[in-house]
C-alpha cells in the first residue's frame, strides 16, 4: 500500500506547478509578452533626463535675461549657447522657444534668437493689466482670508527682502513671483494663476537699469510686500488697493 501511495504522489504534479500563484493556467513569459525581473527598464529615463536638461537651461537663460547677461537686441544661436552651458543645441533651442512664447526673445530665421527689449509703454501696459487683475482679487481675499493664512506668507516676503538687500536681481525676480503666486493661489483659481504668472514674467524681461539704482528699487519694492501683508491682515482695503497699484506702477519687476 505504501508503494502505491508513493507511485500516486510521483504521478501528481507538484502543488506549486499545479496551482499558479495568481490562478489560472501557467503561461510562459514569452507568450504573455511581459517583462521579467531580469530585463532592463524601458528607455523612458532618457526622455526624463532630456526634459530635466531643458528645464535647467530654461532657468539659466531666465537668470541671464534678468541679470542682463543676454543683451537686448543681440542675436544668440542655440549652438553657441549650448557650448556656454556645456550641452547640445537641442535643449537650448527648446528653452529659447519657450522664452519666445513668453515674449522674452524672437526667432531670427537661420541665425537664432534676438533678445527683446521692453519699451516704457509696454511696461506701463503690463503693469496696468496686472493691476486690473490682482487688485480686485486681493480686495476680495482681504475680506475673506483669515489673518493666520496671511501670516504664513511672511517667509516669502522676507525672501524678497533678502534678495533685494544683496542686489540679487535674478533671486529677487524668483522670490517676487513666488510671493505674488502664493497670494493669488488663495483665490483657488488655476486659470488666474496661469495668466498672472505669464504677465509677471513678461514684465521682467529684461532688467537693464544700473545695479546701484536697481538695488535701491528692489529694497523699496520688497518693503511693499511686508506692508501689503500687514494691510491684508488688518483687512484695510484702502491701503491694500493703494499698495498694490503703487507696487505695479512704481516698479518694472
Amino acid at each position: 500500500m505504501e508503494q502505491a501511495r508513493a507511485r500516486d504522489a510521483a504521478a501528481r504534479p507538484h502543488a506549486s506547478a499545479r496551482v499558479p500563484a495568481q490562478g489560472g493556467p501557467r503561461v510562459p513569459e514569452e507568450v504573455r509578452g511581459e517583462h521579467t525581473h531580469s530585463e532592463p527598464p524601458a528607455p523612458a529615463p532618457r526622455l526624463v533626463r532630456r526634459h530635466s536638461v531643458r528645464e535647467q537651461i530654461l532657468q539659466a537663460l531666465r537668470t541671464a535675461l534678468v541679470d542682463g547677461d543676454l543683451v537686448p537686441g543681440e542675436v544668440y544661436s542655440a549652438p553657441v549657447l549650448g557650448e556656454r552651458f556645456g550641452v547640445s543645441a537641442t535643449p537650448v533651442r527648446e528653452a529659447m522657444q519657450q522664452l519666445a512664447t513668453e515674449g522674452a526673445v524672437e526667432v531670427v530665421p537661420n541665425r537664432g534668437f534676438r533678445v527683446l527689449a521692453r519699451t516704457p509703454r509696454e511696461l506701463a501696459e503690463l503693469a496696468e493689466v496686472r493691476a486690473l487683475i490682482e487688485v480686485p482679487v486681493m480686495l476680495r481675499l482681504a475680506r475673506t482670508v483669515p489673518a493666520e493664512r496671511w501670516t504664513a506668507l511672511r517667509p516669502l516676503a522676507e525672501a524678497t527682502a533678502v534678495a533685494a538687500a544683496t542686489g540679487d536681481r535674478a533671486g529677487y525676480a524668483e522670490s517676487d513671483r513666488a510671493f505674488h503666486h502664493a497670494v493669488l493661489a488663495l483665490a483657488g483659481n488655476q486659470q488666474l494663476l496661469a495668466v498672472a504668472d505669464d504677465l509677471h514674467r513678461r514684465s521682467q524681461w529684461p532688467l537693464t537699469a544700473a545695479p546701484v539704482t536697481r538695488r535701491a528699487d528692489l529694497v523699496a519694492d520688497a518693503a511693499e510686500h511686508t506692508a501689503l501683508l500687514e494691510a491684508l491682515i488688518a483687512q484695510d482695503l484702502t491701503v491694500v488697493q493703494s499698495l498694490v497699484r503703487e507696487h505695479f506702477t512704481g516698479s518694472d519687476i
